[in-house]
């Protein structure tokens, strides 16, 4: 199980889609932050001001990323990277978990 030490949490959730997307913000001593949170199945469009790189934790979704016209099965244990000032659209399939990094 991978575990973050020494790092300040957010009591404050982000909440998008009504809910149906949450994530809690993390906050590490060196300035970097990342979010955790879950996606219920569904059809999604992020738009991001810095990079990313978006871990999946657990679940299944698939992810169009931007200037691509193709979809991205992915699942627990993937990953993929998203361009600062961007937008990108997944298609949840199952309550997906996921960690998200701001580069």
């Amino acid at each position: 199980m991978k575990q973050f030490e020494n790092v300040n949490v957010e009591l404050e959730g982000n909440s998008y889609f009504d809910g149906a997307v949450t994530s809690r913000t993390v906050n590490f001593a060196d300035g970097t932050k990342k979010t955790l949170g879950f996606m219920l199945p569904g059809e999604y469009e992020f738009g991001t001001a810095a990079a990313e790189l978006m871990e999946i934790t657990s679940g299944e979704l698939d992810v169009k990323l931007p200037n691509t016209d193709e979809w991205t099965a992915v699942k627990g244990g993937d990953s993929f990277d998203v361009p600062a000032n961007s937008k990108f659209q997944v298609k949840v399939k199952t309550i997906t978990d996921y960690c998200c990094s701001y580069l």
